[in-house]
């Protein structure tokens, strides 16, 4: 399951950081500018990065880009991603390995309005749900799948809506329930006027079927070159250092997070309110990821009956080679 490097390249990956030149590294996120990825831009602010020998560039995501094409593409060294569409597209062919995760719980939720009548899964029959796509809907058909729910329409099942990545669906009543985060997407059904005695949420988190969300993947060839090795080593280090900062000073973060949003559509409320949460989400990983919580994503998706996420036990997807010399 796992790839693991030799005694002698950790010890070179340990004893090389301190003398190493500023060597650039190119980070490819998963959505646009916000505080989902704050522990980063502090780490670049607040000189961590520099601390460790390293030139790094953050590329913002957004609707167009899918992070493991350009990672594929050699646009970036290091991307983040969910384990769900990082295991599916390892399944593809696409040779890429979880070095780090920063995230230990679950942001994903189903939001519904209570108008609906929904109060509960066995509820979900019959009704229009939102879905975001691109890699983001495995959770959901894992859900659904373990549940026994089809997501074909047919009678006894969901109609999918593929949601967009805003909320309209729900305030223009075109779905019963949609898909949010508990850092984002759930505060702006708020902002809208919808108060909370409205909805009726699920967390994933709750439901049992939570998979991984907002890890570190590289290619898999990085981890057998010795420099490159040495690299993401010094990488996950200071971008650890900058989520624990994030976590303790959350109100500081969300302004160096505005400071580095060049379109200018987030706000402070907005950022602050999302680090709060997002802190809650990052709380008590020190970056290594925790094999329970890898075979319990695995587990999920391949529960899906006659249409898994994935088909097959992955061989190889993660190594605690990195995070093991990071955190020494």
């Amino acid at each position: 399951m796992k790839l693991r490097m030799t005694t002698a390249a950790l010890a070179l990956v340990l004893g090389a950081g301190a003398a190493q030149a500023a060597d650039k590294l190119n980070l490819q996120l998963k959505w646009v500018t916000q505080a989902q990825f704050a522990g980063y831009y502090v780490a670049l602010d607040q000189g961590f990065y520099e601390e460790e020998g390293l030139d790094v560039t953050i590329k913002p995501g957004g609707p167009d880009i899918a992070p493991v094409q350009v990672l594929m593409g050699g646009g970036a060294d290091v991307m983040v991603d969910w384990m769900p569409s990082a295991l599916a597209a390892r399944e593809a062919g696409a040779p890429i390995v979880n070095i780090a995760q920063p995230f230990k719980s679950s942001g994903m939720m189903l939001t519904c309005l209570k108008e609906t009548g929904v109060t509960g899964p066995e509820d979900f029959p019959g009704r229009t749900l939102g879905v975001w796509f691109f890699g983001n809907e495995y959770p959901f058909l894992s859900w659904m799948s373990q549940l026994g729910i089809p997501t074909d329409g047919s009678a006894g099942g969901v109609t999918v809506l593929k949601q967009g990545f805003n909320v309209d669906p729900l305030l223009q009543k075109q779905a019963d329930c949609i898909s949010t985060m508990t850092y984002n997407e759930y505060w702006q059904v708020i902002d809208a006027g919808i108060s909370a005695d409205e909805l009726v949420t699920f967390k994933y988190e709750d439901q049992g079927v939570a998979t991984l969300e907002d890890g570190l993947y590289v290619l898999e060839s990085k981890l057998a070159d010795e420099a490159e090795a040495d690299k993401l080593v010094r990488f996950v280090r200071a971008s650890m250092k900058g989520w624990k900062w994030a976590e303790e000073n959350p109100d500081a973060a969300a302004m160096i997070v505005l400071d580095n949003d060049e379109t200018g559509a987030q706000t402070e409320t907005h950022q602050k309110r999302m680090m709060g949460e997002v802190a809650k989400l990052t709380a008590g990983s020190n970056g290594a990821l925790d094999p329970e919580d890898y075979a319990r994503t695995v587990a999920s998706l391949m529960s899906g009956g006659s249409d898994p996420v994935i088909t097959k036990e992955p061989e190889g997807a993660w190594t605690h080679a990195i995070t093991d010399a990071a955190l020494q």
